[in-house]
């Protein structure tokens, strides 16, 4: 599946099991598995996600693009006003081969004709990169399915969902990769409602996580904080075991210890941000350092409070982290001297 709407870009390879039978491979998941599962006359049992990339690139970054774009032609500012007629343009070029808007600026008191063709707004994609952040998506997503011994040529079905997906120059970019008869583009609105509909009814969706996530520590040999992976990318949810943790106080009197947890980028040489008591810091890392998003570095949310405080030479608490069926990291804390739990399966936050 293909998902291409107003704020992301979502790359899934789905295998769709029937029983004994396993096929329709493919980039289907929502409306693929309807369609499948009736063509057959088979029930599909489990959708299994072998292989999934996603970029923060949307419909939304279209507009902005397009914005700036008739801002600089018509040397107008870019406005509310103007996002919604670039969007509208956008829309426009999805069903012809040129759009036409009126704008008026109250600020100058003068009125623009806008227009576009498709050209253009191909062009125009192409000098943001786009295309080539596409290549980079769908290269992540088949390096993985090779992992597994499949080709893009043994997809059954490509599902191309959301509004986004129905821009010409998207669709085009798309057929360089597979088959015309592989690609399913009919019905993008509907995918994800009648999706929704096949979970109802007991289809089961066994998926993985795209990021490793891990805790911050203080690391003796380097002098500097690291970070110690917790949870490994192609990790399945649920969870059917939690992975546990134990810490003790470093010092007298302890009366609390820090839990930072933060997602693991790629490696690369990059700048990671975090707190360190009530300071935000900033750190350049080294080319073999990977890039670190905290995720809980909120007042409150990454202390461990002890009563009675602690102290080194005994471990303290226990912690389990486990993902949940949402993709929700939860987070349980036992103290070890009182027995208490002090923090009962609570949510962080939601992983991708």
């Amino acid at each position: 599946m293909i998902d291409f709407g107003g704020g992301t870009l979502d790359l899934s390879l789905v295998q769709l099991d029937r029983g004994q039978k396993q096929s329709a491979i493919g980039f289907v998941l929502q409306w693929g598995k309807q369609s499948f599962a009736q063509e057959s006359g088979q029930k599909v049992q489990t959708a299994r996600v072998l292989a999934k990339a996603g970029l923060n690139l949307g419909g939304t970054d279209l507009d902005g693009w397009l914005a700036d774009w008739l801002a600089a032609k018509y040397g107008c500012g870019v406005t509310p006003l103007l996002l919604r007629l670039a969007e509208r343009l956008k829309i426009q070029l999805s069903q012809r081969n040129q759009a036409k808007e009126t704008y008026f600026d109250e600020e100058n008191f003068e009125s623009h004709e806008f227009e576009i063709d498709r050209n253009q707004f191909e062009a125009l994609l192409k000098q943001r990169g786009f295309f080539e952040q596409l290549d980079g998506a769908i290269a992540q997503v088949v390096q993985q399915a090779r992992r597994q011994g499949m080709e893009p040529r043994d997809f059954e079905g490509v599902l191309l969902v959301g509004g986004t997906s129905q821009i010409p120059a998207f669709q085009s970019w798309v057929k360089q990769y597979f088959d015309v008869q592989q690609i399913r583009s009919d019905r993008p609105f509907e995918a994800i409602a009648q999706g929704a509909l096949q979970l109802d009814r007991g289809v089961e969706v066994k998926d993985f996580l795209y990021h490793s996530y891990g805790i911050r520590y203080w690391n003796h040999r380097i002098q500097r904080h690291d970070w110690h992976p917790v949870i490994q990318a192609g990790q399945p949810y649920p969870m059917a075991e939690p992975v546990k943790l134990v810490f003790g106080a470093s010092m007298e009197q302890q009366p609390g210890i820090e839990v930072v947890l933060g997602e693991l980028g790629q490696e690369g040489s990059t700048t990671e941000v975090y707190f360190d008591g009530d300071r935000l810091i900033t750190r350049n890392l080294g080319s073999s350092q990977s890039a670190v998003k905290p995720l809980n570095d909120r007042e409150g949310a990454r202390v461990i409070q002890l009563e009675p405080p602690g102290n080194p030479g005994l471990d303290r608490v226990q912690v389990f982290f486990r993902v949940d069926g949402e993709r929700f990291l939860r987070i349980r804390v036992e103290d070890m001297l009182t027995l208490d739990t002090i923090i009962d399966d609570q949510i962080v936050m939601q992983l991708s």
